[in-house]
């Protein structure tokens, strides 16, 4: 379900210096001088977030892409106008690209733009504290209305196909919500944005599960919502393989131990930067039963991993703390792409605290990676898994790789199964992923091998040791603040951006203050239920859409080969993630942090 991006990670490294810290000594101050490219740097910036801000936001809220003359937008699916989309790339991403605009400039522009972005958050906070996915500024029924036509024909977001009412760690919407409010009040201790920081902050205590082997972690969505979905229909069900399993394996997902997109990191970064700019030290307890429930949630040898999502509570006679099935396409499996991230965490949590016992099961869940790796023959046989290494789902007790296919052509007529043929698999989910081994190896090797003395300086500076508030990191937009940007004498250093790539993006601006992207989904406008009768053709089956009344988003360039459809170019258009990537550009290059 993740989606997050962020626009330069490639090119940021951290620095840890040996001592010190992450201040304004640390940090290139602006040049005041306002000629040249910096001076075009500057006025491209203002210009730029001026159009984004007056023209094309809708009360301050964004959505992930829009036409240029704002007559379609989309979120993760085609939205309304009056919608503004939560999770990254939409509003809370804007957000921090305003504050880190401010922050680069001075400039009171960019910080009225990022306090209009931030009331856009709190009109459309959850009573709770969190977030769902998307926010309909017209109301809760023009909202119930989109689910009940768009958002129930999409026929592979099945998150999105019914109305909870209720808020959602995934996807780290709520998460980077939080974190953007938390920015904004700390710029200026505004008094109007602290409760709904402290909203967010009792959203994420209140929803975290208390005893039992879930004491620490959290579900996917809360509050709890009894209508919650905990089956599919199967439509047709004769086109189902002989031997597939289909449906929800273990019922409605969304009150399980969530670990799919990071949730438990997610929510622990969160609370460490309130422990960090609020000194709310209160947070350490919670931090650590977090960090608890996951490494002891790692499942028993030899298949030493996690799975996307676990029981929660004792479930059709199947103990709390087994590995779930999720949506119909996540069977119930351990997956190696949840597995490797936890291992991250792992590290994370080592580093934080200088406990070992976060390393002692890492060489069993490496172990358990080594042995379960797509073979030559199942790469060859299937383009979808080129550059993979791993199935993403692997079966409880065989080992073996669970792969999901679909049959059918819409939410009415098909439906989604898992079997172990590794051909044909969807497209929209990948069948495989890219495990790196070595990588993990190779930083267990270096952890376990730090000495006594060397945990303990590292310790030191952890962000579970600051009793009074310190300043965040400066820039959020340009990449992904991690758990090492929030030790002490972190310095979160800007990548280089040179004057050549400055002025490329300010050419591409122009005059007319935005830039203009070729747009890598599009979406088939509602026109009612699909039809409920068999489609036994392929055409869908490894694609991001099925036939036209499936209201799922596609690569015009990737369309299904069938009429009516046909491949086209992808359309020009204003994009989030492209402006947010433009803005971090320009902000590196006339305040860089070196």
């Amino acid at each position: 379900m993740k989606r997050r991006m962020f626009v330069m990670s490639s090119l940021a490294p951290i620095a840890l210096a040996a001592c010190g810290g992450g201040g304004d000594d640390d940090v290139a101050q602006p040049d005041p001088s306002t000629t040249g490219t910096r001076g075009a740097a500057l006025d491209a910036l203002k210009r730029a977030a001026e159009h984004m801000d007056q023209n094309v936001s809708y009360r301050g809220g964004y959505v992930w892409q829009y036409l240029p003359d704002l007559s379609v937008s989309w979120g993760e699916m085609e939205a309304k106008r009056s919608m503004c989309w939560i999770q990254p790339p939409g509003t809370p991403t804007a957000g921090h690209a305003f504050l880190d605009a401010y922050h680069a400039t001075g400039n009171e522009l960019f910080y009225n733009a990022a306090v209009r972005t931030a009331q856009a958050l709190v009109s459309a906070q959850h009573p709770a504290g969190g977030w769902n996915y998307i926010h309909d500024f017209a109301g809760e029924e023009s909202l119930k209305h989109w689910y009940d036509t768009i958002g129930k024909n999409g026929w592979r977001l099945e998150e999105f196909q019914h109305f909870y009412g209720n808020a959602t760690f995934d996807d780290a919407g709520t998460a980077v919500s939080s974190q953007f409010l938390l920015r904004v009040y700390l710029e200026k201790k505004d008094a109007q944005f602290k409760p709904a920081v402290d909203k967010a902050i009792d959203f994420v205590l209140a929803a975290q599960f208390q005893g039992g082997v879930a004491d620490g972690g959290w579900p996917q969505r809360w509050p709890v919502q009894p209508a919650a979905i905990s089956s599919m229909p199967l439509p047709n069900p004769g086109q189902l393989p002989t031997g597939a399993i289909a449906g929800m394996e273990d019922g409605d997902y969304t009150t399980m131990i969530t670990f799919n997109d990071d949730v438990a990191g997610e929510n622990i970064k969160f609370l460490l930067m309130c422990v960090a700019g609020l000194g709310e030290t209160r947070l350490v307890a919670p931090i650590t039963r977090a960090m608890e429930c996951l490494r002891t949630l790692q499942q028993p040898g030899p298949q030493a991993g996690w799975g996307l999502q676990h029981l929660a509570a004792d479930r059709d006679g199947r103990a709390a703390g087994a590995p779930a099935g999720a949506r119909s396409y996540e069977p119930r499996s351990l997956a190696t792409h949840t597995t490797q991230t936890n291992v991250q965490q792992l590290f994370n949590y080592f580093r934080v605290t200088g406990d070992r016992k976060y390393l002692a099961r890492v060489p069993e869940a490496i172990a358990w990676l080594e042995s379960c790796k797509l073979t030559a023959q199942q790469i060859a046989d299937n383009p979808l898994l080129a550059g993979r290494t791993h199935p993403t789902f692997i079966e409880l007790g065989t080992n073996q790789g669970r792969f999901v296919h679909r049959y059918g052509s819409n939410i009415e007529n098909g439906a989604y199964f898992h079997d172990y043929d590794h051909t044909n698999t969807i497209s929209h989910y990948s069948a495989g992923r890219a495990i790196n081994i070595t990588g993990l190896q190779a930083t267990y090797d270096q952890l376990n091998g730090m000495t006594d003395a060397a945990i303990a300086e590292m310790v030191a500076n952890s962000p579970l040791k600051v009793t009074t508030p310190r300043e965040l990191p400066k820039y959020f937009s340009i990449r992904e603040v991690d758990f090492a940007d929030l030790f002490t004498n972190a310095v979160m250093k800007t990548p280089d951006v040179t004057e050549a790539a400055a002025k490329a993006i300010i050419d591409d601006l122009g005059t007319k203050n935005h830039w203009l992207t070729p747009l890598p989904q599009v979406t088939n406008s509602y026109r009612g239920d699909g039809p409920s009768t068999p489609y036994t053709g392929t055409a869908y089956r490894s694609k991001h859409v099925g036939d036209v009344y499936d209201t799922s988003p596609y690569d015009s360039l990737e369309a299904p080969v069938i009429a009516p459809y046909t491949k086209k170019d992808r359309p020009l258009g204003i994009s989030t993630s492209n402006w947010v990537a433009n803005m971090a550009k320009l902000v590196a290059y006339v305040s860089p942090v070196k």
